[in-house]
């Protein structure tokens, strides 16, 4: 039987059930689990406000979080333009999973809804509070506790398959380019001026935490395709050369 791990609110709690409607807060995962939660929340917000305003980012390190992080707009629209053009993004060597929140985030409700701010923080308290002891992570962490009593010890963990991806050298195209290897006192005014020298430059986006990765964002497939050709292994600072592929989509 496949182990699904369920789709959790901003507290932990599972979100509930149903069809994915569109709303101002995206649930980001498969993150890097390696890098500290202010770096990681740093990184996001830098990311995706480009795309509009941000209200707020909410990642934790409790052990049902890991890996998961929600991101909230002022809008709806915003939230689904980001998402369609950030999923996939290999934030940190691991490429994003994106969905649509669930549920609305304090943030958005205290921004769009503020006079309904305490009822939806009570119904969310409540929420967690009923579901405390039926959590299906809880209950699957708490079965295997019993197991292992009931065993005498913990059974031996089942051989993972190794995580087969990709080389980024043969990443299919992508108007989107990955940029790393940059020196660290790279400007985006720097980047901008490297990169419009091909037609059809439509943005340039720094990771602030990270300065030594960015993506360079063309009109169309063909013209990113140019620059990537034309500017891999370049050497921006006269010494390192910068690594140009396809972002992952």
């Amino acid at each position: 039987m496949q182990d699904v791990t369920p789709t959790l609110a901003e507290d932990g709690t599972p979100q509930p059930e149903g069809e994915e409607i569109v709303s101002e807060t995206l649930y980001i995962q498969n993150l890097n689990e390696k890098v500290k939660i202010d770096v990681l929340k740093a990184s996001l917000r830098g990311l995706f406000k480009s795309y509009g305003e941000v209200l707020d980012v909410v990642a934790h390190s409790n052990l049902r979080m890991r890996g998961q992080a929600f991101v909230s707009f002022a809008s709806p629209e915003i939230a689904q333009k980001a998402m369609k053009e950030v999923r996939g993004f290999p934030l940190y060597s691991k490429p994003m999973q994106i969905t649509f929140a669930r549920t609305r985030s304090d943030a958005v409700v205290k921004r769009l809804d503020a006079a309904n701010l305490e009822q939806h923080t009570s119904k969310r308290a409540e929420q967690k509070r009923r579901t405390r002891y039926s959590n299906p992570l809880k209950q699957k962490f708490k079965a295997k506790r019993m197991a292992a009593e009931i065993d005498g010890a913990a059974a031996a963990p089942a051989a993972r398959r190794p995580n087969v991806q990709m080389p980024d050298e043969y990443l299919p195209p992508n108007k989107i380019l990955f940029l790393q290897n940059l020196p660290e006192s790279v400007t985006k005014d720097q980047l901008m001026a490297l990169f419009s020298q091909y037609p059809n430059l439509h943005e340039v986006r720094l990771i602030p935490t990270k300065k030594d990765i960015a993506f360079v964002e063309y009109m169309d497939e063909g013209s990113a395709g140019v620059a990537k050709d034309a500017l891999h292994n370049y050497k921006l600072d006269g010494e390192n050369k910068i690594k140009i592929t396809f972002a992952r989509k």
